[in-house]
């Protein structure tokens, strides 16, 4: 997505307000959980919907217990 927008990894992190660090973990699904707040920004910067960044992997209900 940030290749179609013409955009890079460190302008996405100053436009949404999170550290560049933290965007790449978000990027190499290393994260557990993300902010409302912060999929709407991102969403926003990138003129996307959620489902356009997202993928659903996995049974979560197993991985809950």
């Amino acid at each position: 997505m940030l290749a179609r927008r013409k955009m890079r990894s460190k302008e996405l992190a100053a436009l949404i307000g999170i550290s560049e660090q933290n965007l790449s973990l978000l990027k190499s699904g290393k994260v557990q959980g993300m902010r409302f707040k912060t999929l709407a920004a991102i969403c926003s910067a990138l003129d996307c919907q959620p489902g356009d960044i997202l993928e659903f992997q996995g049974n979560v209900a197993a991985d809950l217990l």
